[in-house]
């Protein structure tokens, strides 16, 4: 299947970001949110994106003004019915996902892929909720979209081979490197990520160093970006901590125990940047 218009569903960061990376690689894309507020304030993100790229000579102002108009803002989930791909990239809660899914999948042509930008769910499950599970798969893009190459796609037990290859094409057309992984908890990054998050907590509730020498021990050993403990607080400590608790779970493995510092954090409301103060100040 050769993919010409891609639906996106869901105008915040993730969306608006994947819908940026769709239009410059020359992708069109109809970007659905529940509001014309919400639509507006992500072809906005997009627009301000777009000339920061301009400013550092990475883009001229007719490509800008080209890639907006690839983009049409929709409040009606029947504005999906002439793509060729579907990404929901709603906030990741299953209810919420599925409920997206029942309604779209009705209006949506057989054929018509469907994907799921899922950090965390099982994508079996999110396909077993429409009529297309062999045509369901998952596209984990990393925020910034713009500038992060990594696209996880994540195969569900039904996912066929004709989807995936679809999707891993339109993934290496928008520049990005596609890995592929099966379907489980936390699928690959994740799974890796964050239970080293964990145990950056597990170090500083022992005493071992102070967080500013454990992120530079990390930054400057591992040659890592930015430390365990302030990328934590990026994420939010209250989504490091769910991610855990997920994968004990699921694995029932004694190994993904979450820091008792770390939930004593997310009681106190210490999240990270976004409430002003987790393991630092802001």
């Amino acid at each position: 299947m050769s993919i010409q218009t891609v639906g996106i569903i869901g105008a915040g960061t993730m969306g608006n970001g994947i819908a940026q990376a769709c239009a410059v690689a020359g992708v069109n894309v109809v970007m659905v949110d529940i509001s014309e507020a919400a639509v507006a304030k992500g072809i906005a993100t997009v627009s301000s994106s777009l000339d920061r790229l301009i400013k550092k000579e990475k883009m001229t102002e007719a490509e800008k003004t080209s890639a907006l108009a690839r983009i049409h803002g929709s409040t009606q989930y029947q504005d999906l019915q002439n793509t060729q791909l579907v990404i929901e990239a709603a906030t990741e809660n299953f209810d919420l996902k599925v409920k997206i899914l029942k309604q779209v999948d009705g209006l949506l042509a057989a054929d018509v892929i469907v994907a799921s930008n899922t950090s965390s769910i099982s994508i079996t499950k999110l396909a077993a909720a429409t009529t297309r599970a062999d045509r369901f798969i998952g596209m984990h893009f990393f925020n910034p979209v713009p500038m992060m190459a990594l696209v996880e796609i994540i195969r569900g037990l039904q996912t066929s081979d004709a989807t995936h290859e679809a999707v891993q094409a339109l993934a290496k057309r928008l520049g990005k490197s596609p890995i592929t992984v099966k379907n489980a908890p936390g699928f690959v990054v994740n799974r890796i990520l964050v239970p080293m998050i964990n145990e950056a907590f597990f170090v500083l509730s022992e005493g071992l160093a102070t967080p500013d020498d454990i992120d530079a021990g990390m930054r400057l050993g591992c040659n890592q970006p930015i430390g365990p403990l302030a990328l934590a607080d990026m994420i939010g400590l209250d989504v490091c901590l769910a991610v855990m608790e997920v994968y004990l779970s699921e694995y029932g493995d004694s190994k993904y125990r979450p820091c008792p510092l770390l939930k004593e954090m997310v009681a106190a409301g210490q999240l990270g940047r976004k409430t002003g103060r987790g393991v630092y100040h802001y």
